[in-house]
This record gives structure tokens, sequence and C-alpha cells, in this order.
């Protein structure tokens, strides 16, 4: 998984900390963690096409979120930045070379089986969970946190 997903989770919350009526650029969201603002902007502009945020141009405009937290889980996040494929794609090596089975023996790949058994409860549990319970544990572990960004986007 690309750093691309960990820029796009700590975009979404620090959008829900800016609130509701702030469209934030993408040069602002990165400066906050000093990221590079053009592949952030690419996270964002692919969290746009998923339906995550909107983006309004110009020299006021930025990005918002476009539902509530509580209706993004990690999995939407992470589909939207990576793309909907598999993790694991098997290119049955299995069958080249002179360990290759015996004509006839067609059942699927142990490992295929076995990753996409993992993926798919990775998947779950990604799914599971949406970015709301994220921005609850942040601000536990760090209370000051969305008045920091609030008062910093505001001093700009």
């Amino acid at each position: 998984m690309s750093e691309g997903v960990e820029w796009a989770l700590h975009s979404c919350v620090n959008l829900a900390w800016s609130g509701p009526d702030r469209a934030v650029s993408a040069a602002r969201l990165a400066a906050w963690h000093d990221l590079p603002a053009a592949y952030l902007n690419k996270q964002l502009q692919a969290l746009a096409r998923a339906g995550i945020v909107t983006s309004a141009p110009g020299p006021r405009g930025g990005f918002r979120l476009a539902r509530p937290l509580a209706a993004i889980s990690l999995m939407d996040v992470v589909a939207a930045v990576e793309g909907p494929e598999e993790a694991f794609r098997c290119a049955e090596i299995r069958q080249q070379g002179p360990g290759r089975p015996e004509r006839g023996a067609a059942a699927e790949c142990a490992i295929a089986h076995a990753m996409t058994r993992a993926e798919l409860a990775w998947r779950k549990a990604l799914a599971a969970q949406d970015l709301d319970e994220i921005r609850q544990q942040a601000e536990r572990q760090a209370p000051e946190a969305p008045e920091r960004l609030r008062a910093w986007l505001a001093a700009q």
C-alpha cells in the first residue's frame, strides 16, 4: 500500500477538523504535515473522483469532505487511492518449468487461495471501520489537534 493512503486518510480527518464551511487547498493540507503538495493533490483528486471529497477551483477554492466521516470507511479511501485491484495476483508460476504438475492437475493454487482469504479478511476489516472512529481516537490521543489545525489555517 502506498504512502498516499496514509496521506489521504490524514487529509480527510484534517478536512473534518477544518470545518464544513472551509475549503482547504492541497498546498495547505500538504504544508500541515510537510508533504509534497503536487503528490498530495493527486491523492485528493482520487478522493474527489470517488466522491469522498469535493473540490472547488479558484483562489478561495480547495477541498471539503463530500460526506460525513462516519460515512467513509477506511476501505473507501484505500480503494480510491490504490484502485480496486486485488493486492495479490497469482501468476500461476507453478504451471511453468520442470516443477509444473502433471496433466489434469487443475486445482486452485494453495498460495492464491490463502492470499485471497487473507485479502478478503483485510478488506472486510477496513470496510468495517469508518473515519469518524479514527477521528475520535486521534482526538483522544491529541485533544488539542483540531483547534491547532483551525488556528493554523485561520492564520494564513
